[in-house]
């Protein structure tokens, strides 16, 4: 053993190299600053941003979210899967322990060509006891090259389930705003309704009188029968918008609870940020780059496979024919030896395995840099939207006040007998969809910073992601010990 630990020592030495190329981080164009920039941003994007809404069944709506959606626990499975993984493909860097015991017992035939020696018993037993050991020598650093490529793949899927989070959390707000949109639309529509109504009644008993003419009748109910086709059409819209909310809550598809309306809700604030930091925020980015890591790592445990394998095994244990004599000295048995195995001719096996890392490579880098060129695209799309949307939603008020006053004034004069029905009547047709827009406008407003948070991702994942994780905490309890 003395003449093998020079042996062992130098090897040691060599399996501190690892053949292929290391990871570093490509050169990344990055523009420096954003070309819809909001002057009055806040650095919101490391809290948990929904709370600004200021809405607390918002609040409960992504927290339930976070704790039953089942693409989040699929993404957390496929997180344990990997990390499953990793520690098997690891393995082989340690020494791998083995035992195995044995008991037979036989009978010889005495009519065999050779005649047995009566010294010899028959039948005969055999007990034996045996640990044995191997370890493969990573000299050219496969099994190191292959650990790296496992333990980024477990770090892409870790940031792939926070994608999951971040796509869930900004869903679950944008549907639930979406929703309370919709309630202010069937509002505005019942209310406008229930005002069509009453003008339809009291034009049916002017007539009645002779007040006024048939004509004046029907245009009123013309205008109360266009209002009442509106509220099916929106309750449809919201029993579908609470049966998607529902999916995204892990429930089955039902009622939606709600709390304060559209009109109510605070507006956040934008988050601030330059452009190289949605480098470290977005999940998505960190993901393709981990793909980078084990794509490149992946190289190396290609070319490793040109060189020699070198393995150590070893085995001790004990052998007797008498079951008493198991344990005694006499009956050890052990044995070492190494082994070393390498290609000569493989047909271009390797060279092909080499080819498919170094493309898996090229593909890994194209992705990285396409998905940092659409994150950037993400944030200025977002930011410019939002700027727009309030811009049309303020445009949007100044409308609805015009004509508001426009069909008071209106009736002022139909009243008074300067202008016949026709005129409230268009006024009014205009005053009822330019406030359906508005709230749509409003819900779309809101909308567009969720999706600049989540443009710009953010810390605020990491928060919700722990909200995921005491979720998960809660429903196992009791962990298993895994032997390793």
């Amino acid at each position: 053993m003395k003449r093998f630990i020079p042996i062992l020592l130098s090897l040691s030495l060599l399996a501190g190299c690892a053949v292929g190329p290391d990871y570093k981080r490509p050169d990344l164009s990055i523009p420096g600053s954003y070309r819809y920039e909001v002057k009055d941003a806040s650095d919101t994007a490391n809290t948990e941003w929904w709370r600004q809404f200021d809405d607390p069944a918002l609040d409960a709506l992504i927290e339930e979210a976070l704790a039953n959606n089942k693409n989040v626990k699929i993404s957390a499975a496929q997180v344990e899967r990997a990390a499953g993984l990793l520690v098997q493909t690891r393995s082989p860097i340690f020494p791998q322990l083995n035992y195995s015991g044995s008991a037979e017992r036989q009978r010889l035939t005495e009519l065999g060509a050779t005649p047995m020696s009566t010294a010899v018993p028959n039948p005969q037993t055999a007990y034996q006891v045996l640990g044995s050991a191997s370890w493969e020598i990573d000299l050219w650093g496969r099994i190191r090259r292959l650990t790296e490529s496992a333990q980024a793949s477990l770090l892409a899927t870790e940031y792939a389930k926070r994608g999951v989070v971040l796509s869930l959390v900004a869903s679950v707000a944008s549907t639930y705003l979406q929703l309370r949109g919709l309630d202010e639309q069937l509002l505005l529509s019942k209310k406008t309704l229930a005002a069509y109504a009453e003008t339809v009644r009291l034009f049916e008993l002017q007539h009645k009188y002779g007040v006024v003419s048939r004509m004046n009748v029907e245009q009123a109910r013309s205008q109360y029968e266009t209002a009442a086709a509106q509220i099916p059409s929106i309750e449809s819209q919201i029993a579908q918008t609470e049966n998607a909310l529902s999916i995204l809550l892990g429930r089955n598809p039902g009622p939606i609870e709600r709390g304060k309306s559209i009109l109510e809700l605070t507006m956040p604030s934008v988050p601030s940020g330059v452009p190289s930091q949605v480098l470290e925020r977005r999940p998505d980015i960190l993901q393709a780059e981990q793909q980078l890591v084990a794509a490149n790592a992946q190289i190396g445990a290609a070319k490793a496979l040109y060189f020699p394998t070198i393995t150590l095994t070893g085995g001790y244990g004990q052998a007797s024919s008498d079951l008493s004599d198991l344990f005694k000295g006499p009956a050890r048995v052990w044995n070492y030896g190494g082994s070393i195995t390498g290609p000569i001719f493989a047909g271009g096996s390797i060279y092909g395995q080499v080819l498919q890392a170094e493309a898996g490579q090229k593909e890994a880098l194209l992705s990285y840099q396409a998905a940092i060129q659409s994150a950037f695209s993400d944030v200025e799309s977002a930011l410019v939207a939002n700027q727009k949307y309030v811009e049309q939603q303020k445009a949007q008020e100044r409308l609805v006040r015009a004509n508001r006053e426009y069909a008071r004034l209106s009736w002022l004069q139909y009243r008074g007998g300067y202008v016949p029905y026709s005129t409230v009547l268009q006024a009014e047709q205009q005053l009822f969809p330019s406030e359906l827009t508005l709230a749509q406008t409003r819900a779309a407003t809101f909308s567009s910073l969720v999706t600049i948070y989540q443009a710009m991702g953010g810390g605020w994942v990491l928060e919700a992601d722990k909200l995921t994780a005491s979720a998960e905490a809660n429903d196992n309890p009791v962990q298993e010990t895994q032997d390793r």
